[in-house]
């Protein structure tokens, strides 16, 4: 059963937000905190706290979120919200998108129209899709998370489920983040169905990717050789969410589940740090952001979010079958040597800006690569 779904925050949530933001109680900070280095810092977090007071409105995105048609089945139990945009042109080839963590499907909705109707945003008809875009189990409004085992690979096999639910016997799998580890799963347990999978966003050390081998990293290009420093940094000082929400997921969620300025903090780093170091997201997307963490809030999956970093599943180390496209934006350290050896990889771009929220940063990039890779599976 599916059943149409369509949110609305209760007005009481939506003033008990703004109650607490009023209510913050700010940290002592060190006279020298005012950079990046330590964390957020108290000066940015406050203006972006006045942002969300006195020029955000949960409203306005609420209404553009329920522009599009939203539903919710069980799989396995679970709920699972998705948004399912069906295009007018009669040949539109079905794809599935994917999130990650901290995102949600308010990242994708710069590109649903030029995804479903190309023919209005100055594209070509023959490009178009019938989107199908969930919320991963625990995030959203795919809640309650109902069990432990939510992990990659069981992912995978939910959304197989829904896209057979929705009739549709041949598809295109793309995501970012999470949805870079759910995609080529989903390829690999149902190849029969995936005509291709087309990922960005990973952000891994490439050392830890299973196609690593001893002496990738001797005689680098300097790009790649970029990339590698990109991922040390990365390991080396921005990891500790990783660590504990993989260990001790619940203890944090007490502090993010009861101040939705620690609940901003935690996800407004990640937007900081996995942007396009050149184009600041907060510069541009503030909007975007605020509605991506108010969907965290008003859902109170701060723990249940966290559980993929628990419990994932790692991928197999065997190649895949199926065709398989890569969008390399900045802050993504991606490598093709390495990815090849567990992707079947026939498509690589490697672009100028961007970022790690490449449906965000650089909607008109992510568009055309999938479009382009798609092309020779239509």
């Amino acid at each position: 059963m599916i059943d149409e779904f369509r949110i609305a925050v209760p007005q009481e949530d939506v003033d008990d937000l703004r109650s607490r933001l009023r209510r913050t109680r700010w940290p002592r900070v060190l006279p020298a905190a005012d950079d990046w280095s330590r964390g957020v810092p108290v000066e940015v977090l406050q203006q972006v706290v006045r942002h969300w007071l006195d020029d955000y409105d949960w409203r306005t995105w609420e209404a553009r979120l329920n522009a599009f048609p939203q539903f919710v089945t069980m799989i396995e139990g679970q709920p699972i919200h998705f948004l399912h945009v069906r295009s007018s042109e009669p040949d539109a080839l079905p794809l599935i998108l994917t999130h990650g963590w901290p995102g949600s499907i308010a990242e994708f909705l710069e590109i649903v129209g030029p995804l479903t109707d190309p023919r209005a945003h100055g594209g070509d008809p023959a490009d178009a899709f019938h989107l199908v875009a969930p919320s991963v189990p625990g995030h959203g409004f795919s809640i309650p998370l109902n069990d432990a085992g939510w992990n990659h690979l069981r992912i995978a096999h939910a959304w197989a489920t829904l896209m057979d639910r929705l009739d549709y016997e041949r598809y295109v799998a793309q995501g970012g983040d999470t949805g870079s580890v759910v995609s080529p799963l989903l390829g690999r347990v149902a190849p029969g169905h995936v005509l291709g999978v087309h990922i960005n966003g990973g952000l891994a050390h490439p050392s830890t990717d299973p196609g690593y081998r001893p002496g990738d990293f001797d005689d680098l290009s300097p790009n790649d050789q970029a990339k590698l420093t990109f991922a040390d940094h990365v390991r080396a000082t921005g990891t500790a969410y990783a660590e504990l929400q993989g260990s001790k997921p619940q203890t944090i969620s007490f502090a993010l589940s009861d101040s939705p300025v620690g609940q901003l903090a935690w996800i407004l780093e990640k937007f900081h740090d996995w942007s396009d170091p050149s184009r600041p997201l907060t510069d541009v997307a503030l909007g975007h952001i605020l509605t991506d963490v108010s969907l965290y809030w008003f859902t109170n999956t701060s723990a249940t979010s966290a559980n993929l970093y628990y419990e994932p599943s790692t991928p197999p180390p065997e190649p895949s079958s199926v065709p398989t496209g890569v969008a390399v934006f900045p802050t993504d350290p991606a490598m093709r040597h390495i990815l090849s050896r567990t992707h079947h990889l026939t498509h690589w771009t490697e672009h100028p800006r961007g970022g790690h929220f490449a449906a965000l940063e650089a909607p008109d990039l992510l568009v055309e690569d999938l479009r382009t890779f798609c092309r020779r599976l239509r």
